[in-house]
């Protein structure tokens, strides 16, 4: 059986959390393996609402192995939160069955306040983070800095390591204006969090490795969405890690052959959250309505999602950057009762037609959508758990999507619940 990669196809907030909780019945582990807190996955099981965000889906089904890989930021005190707050819901989360790599890297309180400080710096400049530590966690991963929940069993490398990590810093605050940290202000809360983190720490590629090998099947869950990747998003309007499926094998300690199908996740419609491009945006009654019908507010920051219609552009832009295989499409009722929705399938650039997203800042604000306009459909297609419960003009609409983006829809979602799933292709089949 198919490994799976489960990775946003367009700005985030595509629904994954739903489709990554119906698709662990079928897995034995679930990885994220990227990105931090700032994600935000909301799952409906029977009537109860779970807001994840550093969590993988898959702790809230029993008899599955949740794992934080080591592509992770992670925030302990945030970890810890989120662990007693579905403990409180009846759901039991222990070091046996969610682990954590102990060489995931650490966003401290120094994370989050240098990532508000820089945006309130930028003024009408920002990007629109959540204000977390995302951004600067990374940063220090990547200039060697960054301490590790590994690091936390050894308190004089940890001391030696925050001093080196303030040098830093420091320096930026005093830049900016902002108040400085001092080494306790670190180490104090870390010694305090590390008896209730360490025990989840495991050497995760090894357990991994020796699950595949027994034949276990692997979900691995990225955060975020392609149009936010590092390389392939709306630079500098992203996140600050490879969100695209070739980062699940490298995120996790597992070779890229581990993964065997990529299911990239979009909404029947397009939203992003934070400022950045948008070329369908909707600035009107229609974008009010789609974004009162679909609930469009982030999970972790309460933000208004600002709202459009499906860019099939983008979408098969993303398709082909993250080796998607097929697509689930979430949220398709949010479009009942339209006398007409418009697609996407094209781009005006200074008068000029192309058919991809460009790179450079400056073209892509100033690029226009060509649209294509559907007949609507007036029936519901909320609940629909079969082809035949679906209006005719809305499969028309889902088999011409798939056209556009040269992907098959594999899985159709119609409601939050679970078991509001269309399936036509089972990732996990060979």
């Amino acid at each position: 059986m198919a490994n799976v990669a489960v990775v946003g196809a367009q700005w985030g907030d595509e629904g994954k959390g739903k489709i990554v909780d119906w698709l662990s019945s079928r897995a034995d582990v679930v990885v994220r393996f990227q990105g931090g807190h700032n994600a935000g996955h909301t799952l409906v099981i029977n009537g109860v609402e779970y807001k994840l965000s550093l969590l993988p889906s898959g702790v809230v089904r029993q008899n599955k192995l949740s794992v934080i890989g080591n592509g992770v930021v992670f925030d302990p005190w945030a970890f810890i939160r989120e662990v007693n707050a579905i403990k409180e819901k009846g759901v039991s989360v222990t070091p046996e069955n969610l682990i954590v790599a102990e060489n995931v890297p650490l966003i401290l309180p120094v994370h989050s306040a240098l990532d508000k400080a820089r945006e309130e710096a930028k003024g009408a400049g920002k990007i629109g983070t959540t204000g977390r530590g995302i951004g600067p966690a990374y940063e220090d991963k990547v200039a060697r800095r960054a301490i590790r929940l590994c690091d936390l069993t050894d308190d004089a490398v940890l001391v030696e390591k925050v001093d080196a990590l303030l040098a830093h810093h420091n320096a930026l605050f005093r830049a900016l204006g902002a108040p400085e940290m001092t080494p306790a202000d670190i180490l104090d809360p870390l010694r305090e969090i590390a008896p209730q983190v360490l025990p989840y720490a495991a050497v995760v590629w090894k357990q991994l490795d020796e699950l595949r090998r027994a034949g276990k099947r692997i979900l691995f869950e990225g955060a975020q969405g392609t149009m936010l990747d590092i390389d392939h998003g709306t630079y500098p309007y992203v996140t600050s890690s490879n969100t695209v499926a070739g980062n699940a094998a490298a995120g996790s300690g597992m070779g890229p052959r581990a993964v065997g199908y990529v299911l990239g996740i979009c909404k029947a419609y397009t939203t992003r959250v934070g400022s950045g491009p948008f070329p369908t945006e909707l600035l009107d009654d229609i974008g009010e309505l789609i974004g009162q019908k679909g609930k469009e507010f982030g999970v972790v920051t309460g933000r208004k999602r600002r709202c459009g219609w499906f860019d099939a552009v983008m979408v098969r832009q993303a398709v082909k950057t993250g080796g998607i295989d097929g697509i689930a499409l979430t949220k398709l009722d949010v479009l009942d009762g339209f006398d007409e929705i418009k697609v996407c399938v094209g781009y005006k650039l200074d008068g000029k037609e192309i058919d991809y997203y460009p790179s450079n800042a400056g073209s892509q604000a100033r690029v226009e959508p060509i649209y294509e306009t559907f007949e609507g459909w007036k029936d519901t297609t909320r609940g629909a758990r079969s082809w035949a419960e679906l209006p005719a003009q809305a499969v028309k609409y889902v088999r011409h999507i798939e056209e556009l983006i040269q992907a098959p829809v594999a899985l159709l979602s119609t409601s939050p619940e679970r078991d509001d799933t269309i399936l036509m292709t089972d990732p996990f089949a060979d």
